[in-house]
């Protein structure tokens, strides 16, 4: 059996090896059917990159001794059969085990957060064995779909208990790191957020934990320019030119409602929204509501035509015909098409994605009428 911890390709640089890491990993795990241990990266399947080697006697006896490239996440790999461990500098800890079942006869001795490591990797494998036999008794009895789905939902609620007790327990931890793979930073980007902090500051020198890092980085930023346009900040002023060649400011326009409204004569989906937004200026626009449209067309034939054709009578129409490169939905953060930016009379925005009946409500509750 293994205990899964699969890690990212990751290329060591040449000066991860000149910082050699001195480890010595001894014990005892018998019945594991090899002659030799050794410590590796494991990549899935049967990939492994094996870093020092020794020979295990038939008592199951074995000491490994030598250098790593850098302190990281390894196993002890005999044969198809692997342990995760956490390995840093002058690292110095003993194994026990039953080769057999490697799962549930184990011991660490003298690395907590190896042991630590192993604990959480247990309770996550568990979860994940117990939800595929509920998946595949679906299949086997649809006929008991609701009975299955009301027990796995304790089954999971247990389990998603287990995992914050884990959690809280392990603060700044580097055993934190297969939770840490589990979440998905659009859904829970504080529990990210705290869980990344807590690794960096925990095995900074892993290069898996600086990867960690550099997307972590990358995260922040992310939701950093998504803070940029959320309901009640200043919405981004910009300069675009017009399609007469002119040039306009999102501020001229300050004193209406304004609908920023990013769209391409290319997308079908823009389109087909086109007449919500053409019926919503023609109601409107005598209250104060006007729209800005942001074109990410490339083809300045292509967009006048659509705007003839769509109705879009509104003479707000701006766009550097630099495709996705346009510096407005960069600004943004526009990742696809339609999107829209609800924007008050001081330039505040209101909400954004707003389409169909959603920014129809929306403006009905604005002007009331």
């Amino acid at each position: 059996m293994k205990l899964l911890l699969l890690l990212p390709l990751i290329g060591l640089t040449p000066n991860s090896f000149a910082q050699q890491t001195s480890v010595k990993i001894s014990g005892m795990v018998f019945k594991t059917g090899v002659d030799s241990v050794h410590i590796s990266q494991y990549y899935g399947g049967t990939n492994y990159q094996d870093f020092v080697a020794a020979p295990i006697d038939k008592d199951g006896n074995f000491s490994l001794v030598g250098n790593l490239p850098a302190p990281n996440y390894y196993v002890v790999r005999f044969g198809n059969n692997h342990i995760p461990v956490i390995l840093r500098q002058n690292s110095d800890f003993k194994i026990y085990g039953d080769g057999r079942n490697l799962d549930q006869f184990l011991n660490v001795v003298n690395s907590d957060e190896s042991a630590d490591l192993i604990e959480y990797i247990r309770l996550s494998s568990d979860w994940q064995k117990l939800s595929q036999l509920a998946n595949e008794a679906v299949i086997s009895n649809p006929q008991l779909h609701d009975s299955i789905n009301q027990a796995m939902t304790t089954e999971y609620n247990r389990f998603n208990s287990d995992k914050q007790n884990f959690i809280a327990r392990h603060g700044n931890s580097a055993a934190l790191y297969p939770a840490f793979k589990e979440i998905n930073p659009q859904q829970d980007f504080s529990t990210y957020k705290s869980l990344a902090s807590q690794l960096i500051n925990a095995f900074p020198e892993s290069p898996i934990i600086q990867q960690v890092a550099f997307e972590f980085d990358q995260q922040m930023a992310i939701q950093e320019a998504k803070n940029l346009i959320s309901p009640g900040k200043m919405a981004p002023d910009f300069t675009e030119t017009k399609l007469d060649g002119s040039s306009m400011k999102l501020s001229d326009l300050r004193g209406k409602v304004v609908l920023l409204d990013f769209w391409a004569s290319w997308c079908g989906p823009c389109r087909k929204e086109n007449p919500t937004v053409v019926a919503a200026y023609a109601k409107y626009k005598k209250d104060g509501f006007t729209v800005m449209s942001v074109s990410l067309d490339k083809d300045k034939a292509a967009w006048e035509a659509a705007i003839l054709k769509d109705g879009l009578t509104w003479p707000n129409h701006v766009s550097d015909l630099g495709y996705w490169s346009s510096k407005v939905p960069k600004m943004y953060s526009v990742q696809g098409i339609p999107f829209t930016v609800l924007i008050d009379k001081d330039g505040k925005i209101i909400q954004t994605q707003l389409r169909g009946a959603a920014l129809e409500a929306e403006l009905l509750r604005i002007f009331g009428h």
